[in-house]
């Protein structure tokens, strides 16, 4: 998921009104509140480094964020992933979890160093076999798999040759996901290649708060090129491997111009944030093409001698599914004079504001709105591919009391959210399933084990699973394939 960044800057609550009533089309009657399309698929999300733990077991080699989370300070308390939900020992008892919590999808990452220890060359065999008995585990409990091939974990050796920065990653990337889809291709029906390129880039090249820590303008640029560059390659590969279907994961938020700024339409600093967050993505995969605002911002901070001729049309593949993580929009203002913030190169004259409102533990706007007018915006310019929430969820402090976690925060923030996504596909977004963040409790990057975003609380001591609250009111949410009256998102 996504760490904090000025992304998630400010807003008032706001969240989309219930729907009119249904009949409840899989309890056997009763009215209940908004009911999703027949088929919408339901799940959870998670990712490798963040619960798998086992980082130096059945030949892993080293990734990046083995080596970051090392580094003094550069980790809460010098927490690493080296156990964390120690997933990789208790998959079945979690995959039985979402079983019982009646998940119809499991959005899981792949340790790329846990495949190709070096990054390349040989496979490594006992790697993929944990992934092929997770596999296997899921689809006898009848959930579907969704792999994410790419979410931060890069092996170190490549980052040691230069990493993202670096072309040649691409093409190792393409390497690896064909060697992934060798061994799991006849059980998986879904690909997606990279989760969140925009934090790889911009929070592990740029600011320097992710793994590998640089901080370096060209460098993010460069790192954001070659990760879509990775991203066609590996989509070409895999389709000519047979996979039925590719998807790309992107942070995507609304940007809105707050003060000076309105109308937001006029708004330069919108306008800058949203090419550096959005359109820089969205526009080379689904379009083929550069924004040219954004073009001239790299052209500054660094030169366009990292693109070379071709490169669009390799990174302009058919594009099934566009997952989308979505957790806060971006407020921003015109600030002349105000220098720019490292992971938005590009972004001077420009602050991001937080008018006030409630927040997550993590300080992020509550704003399920955000999340409605974002699909209706994806589904208004590109119409042709349908849309997944791959993550959406909050952290809040949890307790254990009497054995139970009543996070009824949480039930009000999922609840919100899913208001929003219904009134989104009633106005005629395609928005296929959607995928709580988090599953587990689990290392959360730079924060380490502070931030809990799981709809099951994990004792980290005991490695104990504590189907919260939210995780039974999900359990309900998905039975009845909708949304009751009088819940905590009517706020």
């Amino acid at each position: 998921m996504s760490a904090t960044t000025s992304a998630h800057s400010g807003e008032a609550s706001a969240t989309a009104g219930p729907g009119p009533a249904t009949r409840d089309r899989t309890s056997g009657g009763g009215e209940t509140g908004p009911a999703f399309p027949d088929g919408f698929v339901w799940g959870a999300a998670t990712a490798a480094y963040q619960i798998e733990g086992a980082w130096d077991e059945d030949g892993r080699g080293p990734s990046i964020w083995d080596s970051f989370s090392r580094l003094p300070g550069k980790v809460a308390d010098g927490h690493t992933g080296d156990v964390a939900c120690d997933h990789y020992h208790r998959y079945a008892e979690d995959v039985r979890l979402m079983a019982d919590l009646g998940l119809a999808a499991y959005r899981f990452s792949i340790a790329w160093p846990r495949v190709l220890p070096t990054g390349s060359g040989p496979v490594n065999p006992r790697g993929l076999d944990f992934y092929d008995r997770l596999v296997d585990e899921l689809l006898a409990h009848g959930l579907t798999p969704y792999p994410t091939l790419y979410h931060w974990d890069l092996p170190q050796l490549l980052e040691d040759t230069g990493g993202w920065t670096s072309r040649d990653v691409a093409y190792r990337f393409a390497d690896y996901a064909v060697a992934v889809h060798d061994r799991l291709g006849d059980r998986i029906r879904t690909w997606t290649t990279l989760n969140e390129p925009w934090v790889a880039a911009f929070l592990g090249y740029g600011s320097g708060v992710h793994a590998p820590g640089r901080q370096s303008p060209a460098a993010a640029f460069r790192a954001a090129h070659h990760l879509l560059l990775g991203h066609g390659l590996a989509a070409s590969a895999l389709r000519t491997a047979g996979a039925a279907e590719i998807a790309l994961t992107l942070n995507l938020a609304p940007v809105i111009g707050t003060g000076a700024c309105e109308p937001h339409e006029t708004c330069a600093a919108v306008s800058t944030v949203d090419g550096l967050l959005n359109r820089q993505f969205l526009e080379p995969v689904l379009r083929g093409r550069h924004p040219l605002d954004v073009l001239e911002i790299v052209a500054r901070h660094g030169g366009l001698d990292h693109v070379e001729d071709g490169d669009l049309e390799i990174i302009h593949q058919p594009l099934d599914l566009l997952g989308i993580n979505y957790y806060s929009p971006s407020f921003v203002y015109c600030a002349p004079g105000a220098p720019g913030d490292l992971a938005y190169p590009g972004s001077e004259g420009i602050r991001f504001d937080r008018p006030a409102g409630p927040t997550t533990a993590m300080d992020w706007p509550i704003a399920p709105s955000g999340l409605e007018s974002l699909l209706l915006r994806l589904s208004r310019d590109y119409p042709e591919v349908g849309l997944l929430v791959t993550e959406n969820g909050a952290a809040f402090d949890d307790d254990v009391r009497d054995g139970q976690v009543a996070d009824t925060e949480r039930i009000g923030y999922l609840d919100g959210h899913l208001r929003a996504a219904h009134a989104a596909i009633s106005a005629g977004a395609d928005l296929r399933g959607y995928l709580v963040w988090s599953l587990l409790d689990n290392f959360e990057w730079a924060y380490g084990y502070h931030k809990r975003f799981g709809i099951v609380y994990v004792d980290f001591a005991t490695q104990r699973r504590v189907p919260k609250e939210s995780a039974l009111w999900y359990r309900e949410v998905i039975s009845r394939n909708g949304l009751s009256y009088g819940s905590q998102g009517d706020r």
